[in-house]
């Protein structure tokens, strides 16, 4: 058990830390909120995305771009965007003769994200895209090599990178809480039901590792610091399951990291999970869920005693992730989570997949 007053000690020594940790670490300007245009009114665009800008600093909801006619009539009225900020696929380019629409977030299937992004920075428009960024490492050197070429930011849809407890785990791994970190465990999966796009390889480019996995994946990543050396995966599927047909269900992967780090992970489309698990020499900082929408729990065991983490001060992960790219915008300054973080996800994954194939070990350069 932790000693009460090294308890005391430990919070009162994270203190500043936690609050930097959980806070944004940019200043909100005062005189003007970038305009988005929202691309795709799916399910995570109008329930978890676009009520959000209620609550943003530097961001506001201007546009919407959809192919069908009934959801920009609803969401239209009901966000008060007006006629002419309502754009349908097929003369989504106009977006270019307007000037409310600073910034563009692309929330479609994975195979749209590269010709929505692209099309985007040809109109002048600074982007967000949704991850995965694409469905190869190609399509996201193409958008990187397109929003530089229009000199705009390309910005990648890692909310969890501005989650309180998710930017504490960060610090405390970095700040070795329970000593060096040694294995990092983690756990992404549902139960995914049927007809819908993420099952179809040609919208997806893939099963649950081009969808809940990268959320194991890219914890490996911000857990560490590093980038992984050498990649061993394990790919599960019934192909009697009328699901997986064309996609995979399960992979279980092994990342193991320059400093000697080795990360076990999860993906899955038949089994829920949603956690993470930092061990040290000393003890372990547990999270779950982990990358949920919210809820997300703490606990640290030190000295063989678990007990709740800390309780970093509250922030919106969503409203966190709209203002980052508006302020970087307004600053000059480049996102946390750039094209470049997208690309190495994906060059990842198709690493991951390459191994499943080749049931072998995968250096990684």
């Amino acid at each position: 058990m932790i000693p009460p007053q090294d308890r005391r000690s430990l919070l009162r020594g994270l203190g500043v830390g936690l609050a930097a940790a959980a806070a944004p670490a940019w200043a909100a300007p005062k005189d003007r909120k970038l305009g988005y245009a929202i691309v795709g009114l799916g399910s995570y665009a109008t329930k978890q995305i676009m009520p959000q800008f209620a609550q943003c600093a530097s961001s506001r909801l201007v546009a919407l771009v959809s192919g069908t006619p009934e959801k920009l009539e609803r969401y239209g009225a009901e966000y008060g965007i007006p006629q002419t900020h309502r754009y349908s696929y097929a003369d989504y380019d106009r977006i270019r003769d307007n000037p409310d629409i600073d910034i563009v977030y692309v929330i479609l299937p994975n195979s749209m994200h590269a010709e929505y992004t692209i099309r985007a920075a040809k109109a002048g428009k600074h982007v967000m895209c949704e991850k995965p960024m694409a469905v190869s490492s190609a399509e996201c050197e193409a958008m990187i090599a397109a929003c530089r070429a229009a000199n705009r930011l390309l910005m990648i849809g890692y909310r969890s990178r501005f989650e309180p407890y998710n930017r504490l785990c960060i610090k405390l791994a970095k700040d070795r809480l329970v000593g060096p970190t040694r294995i990092i465990t983690a756990e992404h999966g549902f139960n995914a039901q049927p007809n819908q796009w993420r099952l179809d390889k040609p919208m997806s480019g893939g099963g649950s590792l081009m969808d809940i996995g990268i959320y194991s994946l890219n914890a490996t990543r911000y857990l560490t610091g590093e980038e992984p050396i050498l990649v061993s995966a394990v790919e599960s599927t019934d192909r009697s399951d009328p699901r997986f047909r064309t996609v995979e269900d399960r992979i279980d992967w092994m990342f193991r990291f320059p400093s000697g780090i080795v990360a076990n992970c999860v993906s899955s489309y038949t089994s829920p999970h949603n956690r993470y698990r930092i061990v040290g020499d000393q003890g372990w900082i547990d999270m779950e869920p982990a990358t949920a929408y919210q809820g997300q729990t703490m606990r640290i065991n030190r000295n063989n005693h678990t007990e709740a983490g800390p309780t970093p001060p509250p922030a919106n992960q969503f409203v966190g992730q709209l203002d980052h790219l508006s302020e970087c915008i307004l600053t000059g300054r480049q996102p946390i989570v750039p094209g470049e973080e997208g690309l190495r996800d994906l060059r990842l994954i198709e690493a991951i997949y390459r191994s499943a194939r080749e049931g072998r070990a995968i250096s990684l350069g």
